[in-house]
């Protein structure tokens, strides 16, 4: 009960200075609508509407991938403003919590953003998905959760390095690429209706729980490095 209200505190504060501020909110949404509205203009979705599905779960990903990537960096580097990093090592709360309360708050702000990108996704490409519609409510959480822990961990690491902006992506994009391939087969299953999603969603679930449970183990470490 204790260790949930220091994740709580930890959540209440990210989520807090993110409503003031809406700087990742804005640069995700920026960013994912730009990379949506690109490509469909790069191509016409309504002419081809069998490539368009099996394309679409693709680019709806990687439109979130680096939209995401573009606010974890940020999450961190307040952090490190007026040594507030310093006092959470001293402070006598778990590591851990602080860590998963900074993913979940990261994970709300790119759930956020998917609420806002999937009408327009969806009127930009024309989709009508083929398959059952009620499984992308258990592979969207499962991708995003997937995204979001490697890289608030690896945010986190790369947090005193030269050029953190360019090292991030460069470590996140092959830890997550088993997870990217899980989301984007799960959900051209779906919107396809030419197969099943369980064996991806099956996949998708085992990634999480091991990677989450790597990070929240190793993060203590991160944190207590100079």
């Amino acid at each position: 009960m204790i260790y949930a209200q220091h994740v709580l505190t930890h959540l209440r504060k990210d989520l807090r200075l993110e409503w003031r501020t809406k700087d990742s909110i804005n640069g995700m949404l920026f960013f994912a609508l730009l990379v949506v509205v690109v490509l469909a203009m790069a191509f016409d979705p309504g002419a081809y509407p069998t490539m368009t599905r099996q394309i679409s779960g693709g680019l709806l990903w990687v439109a979130l991938l680096f939209a995401a990537m573009t606010a974890l960096n940020q999450s961190w580097a307040r952090e490190t403003n007026n040594s507030v990093l310093d006092a959470h090592r001293l402070a006598p709360s778990p590591a851990s919590a602080l860590f998963i309360g900074k993913a979940l708050a990261n994970f709300i702000f790119v759930t956020g953003v998917e609420i806002v990108l999937a009408p327009v996704f969806t009127v930009f490409y024309n989709l009508h998905p083929l398959g059952e519609t009620w499984k992308l409510l258990i592979i969207l959480p499962l991708g995003t959760w997937a995204l979001v822990i490697n890289g608030t961990f690896f945010a986190a690491l790369s947090l005193r390095t030269r050029n953190r902006e360019t090292l991030l992506p460069l470590v996140l994009l092959p830890i997550s690429m088993p997870a990217l391939l899980a989301m984007i087969q799960a959900t051209t299953a779906v919107l396809t209706g030419q197969f099943e999603p369980i064996l991806w969603i099956k996949v998708l679930i085992a990634y999480v729980i091991v990677f989450t449970t790597a990070c929240v183990l190793l993060f203590p470490t991160i944190l207590a490095a100079d």
